[in-house]
């Protein structure tokens, strides 16, 4: 008996060796992944954000690092689909030309989905829905309708936007101020340079959450805008994006991370 427990055991020791040599299988880039999710092989995926979008995106002035809603989910939707995400800071001015070249794999900015930007690029399903308002300084009592009507009102947004759309639509008769980006419009209001700021209603959110007691949402001017993830034409991260949405949808985890970031209550 103790020869062939011992013959069993050295057996036993062989196996667990050899299992132990044995090369690990790579991935096959496209492949499903546990859960029936697409597997990317860990490749890297250049992502765009402004660093002055919050929630979306911005610098935390304590670490230096960035952080928001953008940062959270496509690290998450990597940790998904096996892909790596490199976030690269780039201008909002251009960036459409930019991704239809395929400068960037990902644009991660809070971006409203529309017929003509679709037409140079192409979006994932959206993530949440939107509406434009009027961002004011606190003691503003004007709302929307004063607003129209009174010639004096200064009303900014940023550049090449669909709340610069809005913003000139809405106020046809004024000489809309577009800034390089919605920080610099908020800096704008808060000095008294404009009166107003046409925002997303989400972003609005967080400049008052940053600018604590010197701003408030005066009225809403629209509701009806869906956000989505921007690739190239024919990207090859559009459909692993699109099942990770899918199952982080499914499962609760996209819910949760919208109302962490203040994207939904």
């Amino acid at each position: 008996m103790k020869k062939l427990f011992a013959f069993v055991s050295v057996l036993v020791l062989a196996s667990m060796v050899l299992a132990a040599c044995a090369p690990a299988v790579a991935p096959v880039p496209g492949a499903p992944a546990a859960g029936g999710l697409p597997d990317l092989g860990g490749k890297a995926v250049t992502v765009a954000v402004e660093n002055a979008y919050p929630p979306f995106n911005s610098i935390d002035e304590a670490s230096g690092q960035g952080v928001g809603w953008d940062y959270d989910t496509v690290t998450e939707i990597c940790k998904r689909v096996n892909c790596k995400p490199e976030f690269k800071q780039a201008a909002w001015d251009g960036i459409f030309p930019a991704m239809q070249a395929g400068e960037f794999d990902v644009l991660a900015d809070g971006v409203t989905l529309t017929e003509e930007r679709a037409k140079i690029v192409d979006f994932s399903t959206p993530y949440v829905q939107v509406g434009q308002v009027l961002l004011t300084r606190v003691d503003e009592t004007r709302d929307l309708a004063t607003f129209k009507t009174d010639a004096a009102a200064k009303v900014g947004t940023q550049i090449g936007t669909t709340n610069e759309i809005v913003a000139k639509s809405t106020f046809a008769d004024k000489d809309i101020q577009s800034f390089e980006d919605f920080g610099a419009a908020v800096l704008a209001l808060i000095a008294g340079d404009i009166d107003a700021v046409v925002v997303d209603n989400v972003s609005a959110s967080g400049y008052i959450k940053e600018n604590a007691g010197k701003l408030k949402i005066a009225d809403q001017i629209t509701s009806d805008e869906k956000l989505a993830f921007v690739f190239p034409p024919k990207s090859e991260f559009k459909a692993a994006f699109d099942a990770a949405l899918a199952a982080m949808q499914a499962d609760g985890t996209l819910d949760a991370l919208n109302k962490k970031w203040g994207l939904t209550q």
